[in-house]
């Protein structure tokens, strides 16, 4: 692994705004991309986001077993969902992902979908908080009344409103791509790392709430699925036909690698379309399994009545 400062002195130095001019511990690779380099292991110096993903999936494992200690089972397939986007979390950190992310746009977006709606989609599926409530030991009551309750306190209910959720999730793609911000968060480990924790977490408050909640609530969270699908596909086809780049950081590739800015951002753009359109359609079908699992277990209610009175 080598630092900025040590990167091979033949590549050019295109400005002080762009990748080049990024400073810290951080491996930036002097090869062009391939598959194998692109996903081959290669952690950065300084792995934050991976160490917190493993710490995220041994917390979840000491979760289960403690259950299991007590002859209480959790769902297979909320483990298997929890693994799966820690999975995905670490490959799209701990492999060359990473370092090719910081110098060719189209990678970085793919690591952006991913750990923007793929990785927080399968979190939230899992039913961490959940798990963590059915953990804590029987005795400790007052704990776990406080955990159950916390979701509805004002701070969690204000922040998990769609206003915020929509907000925050918006603002780091308008906010962070068509500002100054974004290169100001890539030229620095530490804003890098900030940068990538931003993703995760506000993918987590906008799609945590539509494929976690009861399956009572099916036809408003239905409707916010495909009322926010437009805005996440104009921002992939703004980047996808735009004639000119639009993200400074990535205007000047390595020449040697054979990637232009221009056709790379439009590649870049493809992919944040083609996700905003998957991540809709997971989502929908998300929601309407769960309203027709609970049709099947018999637990209707009155909005999922409504909604079959209104299919005839």
């Amino acid at each position: 692994m080598m630092p900025v400062a040590a990167m091979d002195p033949t590549t050019p130095m295109g400005g002080a705004d762009g990748m080049w001019a990024m400073t810290g511990p951080m491996w930036m690779p002097t090869q062009p991309p391939s598959l194998a380099r692109v996903l081959g292991v290669h952690l950065q110096p300084v792995p934050l986001v991976p160490l917190l993903g493993l710490l995220a999936l041994a917390g979840y494992a000491v979760g289960v077993l403690a259950l299991r200690r007590r002859g209480q089972r959790w769902p297979a397939r909320r483990g298997l969902a929890w693994l799966a986007g820690i999975a995905i979390l670490e490959l799209a950190t701990t492999t060359g992902v990473e370092g090719y992310g910081m110098m060719v746009f189209s990678i970085h977006m793919a690591q952006h979908m991913a750990l923007a709606m793929v990785v927080p989609i399968l979190l939230a599926l899992a039913a961490p908080h959940r798990l963590i409530i059915a953990a804590v030991p029987t005795e400790r009551v007052a704990l776990r009344q406080a955990l159950a309750r916390l979701p509805a306190t004002p701070a969690v209910r204000a922040l998990t409103s769609t206003p915020v959720r929509w907000s925050l999730f918006l603002a780091s793609l308008y906010g962070v791509y068509f500002t100054p911000l974004f290169g100001a968060l890539m030229h620095t480990v530490w804003g890098h790392n900030l940068m990538l924790l931003h993703f995760l977490l506000t993918g987590w408050l906008f799609f945590g709430p539509l494929v976690a909640s009861s399956p009572a609530s099916a036809p408003r969270r239905l409707t916010e699925t495909f009322a926010g699908a437009p805005l996440h596909a104009v921002f992939g086809l703004a980047v996808l036909l735009a004639t000119r780049p639009m993200v400074p950081f990535f205007d000047d590739p390595d020449p040697r690698w054979g990637v232009t800015a221009l056709g790379d951002q439009t590649l870049a753009g493809s992919i944040a379309w083609v996700s905003s359109e998957v991540a809709t359609v997971l989502v929908a079908v998300i929601i309407l399994g769960q309203s027709l699992a609970a049709l099947r277990r018999g637990g209707t209610s009155p909005a999922v009545d409504q909604t079959r009175s209104r299919l005839g």
